[in-house]
């Protein structure tokens, strides 16, 4: 005689809401937060927070060095910020050459003590100097007012942060150049 097999109707799936988990109580979550206010162990706790703050450090400072948003101190931040770095990066400045004409100068005076005309080239290099950062940053202005449509929506103190920036070596400019000489930059 064969077997009828009775097929039972498939059970209602139970709708459940919530996390899944019961919420713990009170006395449980203050245990799980209670930790001593002095670590037992002061030397390894000290060691492992000087090692984080180095790793933390040294993130910052590859990424300030690379030019990285987040690393950038306020002075630095900003799409008009990095047009003008990356506008005074991309050409040759006078400003490059200001350090070894001040060391020439003093090797010179201390040569030859006496020469006190050395002063005349020397302060003219210096005024051509902030002559070139000025007329760079008024370009820079010019371009980020075309772009912008506006000039009350250049940044204040984009004037001195150009002319400071192309007085640097461009080996010492932090954030590190992020274009190549002779790159055409567009706003």
């Amino acid at each position: 005689m064969a077997k009828k097999t009775v097929e039972t109707p498939p059970e209602p799936e139970v709708l459940t809401s919530g996390k899944g988990r019961a919420t713990p109580s009170r006395r449980e979550r203050e245990a799980a937060n209670r930790r001593p206010i002095v670590v037992t162990d002061r030397k390894a706790a000290r060691r492992q927070s000087r090692t984080r703050e180095a790793e933390s450090r040294e993130r910052a400072r590859i990424g300030l060095a690379n030019g990285e948003e987040r690393y950038l101190p306020a002075r630095d931040r900003g799409p008009q910020r990095r047009f003008a770095r990356d506008w005074v990066d991309s050409q040759w400045t006078t400003g490059e050459f200001l350090i070894p004409v001040f060391v020439v100068f003093f090797v010179a005076t201390l040569v030859i003590p006496s020469a006190t005309w050395l002063f005349f080239p020397l302060y003219g290099y210096l005024a051509l100097t902030i002559i070139d950062g000025l007329v760079r940053a008024a370009l820079i202005r010019r371009r980020l007012a075309q772009k912008l449509g506006d000039k009350g929506k250049v940044e204040r103190g984009l004037n001195l942060y150009v002319v400071m920036r192309a007085a640097q070596f461009r080996t010492l400019r932090v954030p590190k150049p992020q274009v190549k000489r002779g790159t055409r930059v567009e706003a």
